[in-house]
């Protein structure tokens, strides 16, 4: 069942270039250069019921704007949307009861008060019955363990303990559909692992349509089966996250430790030498040929270890960025 379905989703914005100086500001004040930025453009997709679905690009590649578009805050300049049966930028009080947004870099929750009386407050906002309202927030509680910083000013808290507050005031009300901007951004290691266990067995338990955004390949890997990637504001890539690297770089890479010290020429032959220091190589070596170089390596070469492994989720990504730049 499909619950998002995006079509030819664009977003321009206006803006106006000013040149250094006082006689520059005073002729602005007469005539100014009008530019118009392409941050999102034409972007087609779909997503089921259910799905966790990682929604990446570089910086400035328009993923917050159209994450903004999807949740009502921003409206497009062209195209449609339709989210549970919605159109997000109309606002109806039925759509904005049924998702929920939270972006990493900015917080729901008042920073002077308790996080307690934010959540009291939303549970009147959404108009919550009591028996749901305690029910779900003894449950999220417990599920992220932080019944001990509840009564606590949010100013004080750390920024993992702010976080995992921030999640339950963005699922108080249970929305079927949650955008999620950069999550993780700042935490610590443990905060960030925490995190994203929870988010998955949410998933998993109650099925709520999850986009997520973040630049920790951690949590793309750990979440996500499909991801959406957009840059310069137009899509580049839909699919699994496992197909990436076979879809634009077919390649595996070779560790190979010697127990000699052997020239860098020796390897060149081979392949793509991404790192040496004479008794350590790492190369990158074609699909197809990468059996008959590991047999050519331990046959002729000093091999104490030999390690074959795919390119990294990261590399991978950031070649097609670099990709979908050049078809642009």
């Amino acid at each position: 069942m499909t619950l998002i379905s995006v079509q030819n989703l664009t977003k321009h914005f206006e803006y106006y270039e000013k040149e250094q100086g006082l006689k520059s500001s005073f002729r602005n004040l007469i005539h100014r250069k009008k530019m118009v930025k392409a941050a999102v453009e034409q972007v087609s997709f779909e997503i089921k019921k259910g799905e966790m679905v990682a929604f990446l690009g570089p910086n400035g590649a328009g993923k917050t704007t159209t994450l903004k578009m999807l949740s009502g805050i921003l409206h497009p300049s062209e195209g449609a949307a339709s989210i549970m049966g919605f159109t997000p930028w109309e606002r109806k009080n039925e759509f904005k009861k049924a998702m929920s947004i939270v972006m990493g870099q900015k917080s729901q929750l008042w920073w002077d008060l308790p996080a307690i009386d934010s959540f009291y407050l939303l549970k009147n906002i959404y108009d919550l019955s009591d028996e749901n309202y305690n029910n779900t927030l003894n449950e999220l509680v417990e599920l992220l363990d932080v019944k001990h910083v509840l009564n606590i000013q949010v100013r004080r808290l750390s920024l993992g303990e702010r976080m995992k507050l921030e999640l339950i005031a963005a699922l108080l009300h249970s929305p079927k559909v949650l955008f999620l901007d950069e999550p993780t951004i700042g935490l610590d290691f443990i905060s960030q692992k925490n995190i994203r266990e929870f988010l998955k067995k949410y998933n998993r338990d109650t099925k709520t349509t999850i986009i997520l955004t973040s630049h920790y390949m951690k949590d793309i890997e750990d979440l996500c089966d499909r991801s959406i990637i957009i840059n310069k504001g137009k899509l580049i890539y839909d699919g699994k996250i496992s197909e990436i690297q076979s879809a634009f770089q077919r390649k595996k890479r070779m560790k190979i430790s010697l127990s000699e010290l052997l020239a860098r020429e020796q390897f060149e032959k081979l392949g793509s030498i991404k790192e040496y220091n004479g008794y350590d190589v790492v190369l990158e070596v074609e699909n197809e040929r990468f059996k008959e170089i590991a047999h050519l390596v331990l046959e002729q070469y000093p091999v104490q270890d030999l390690t074959i492994e795919d390119i990294p989720l990261e590399e991978g990504i950031s070649l097609m960025y670099q990709k979908g730049e050049q078809d642009q």
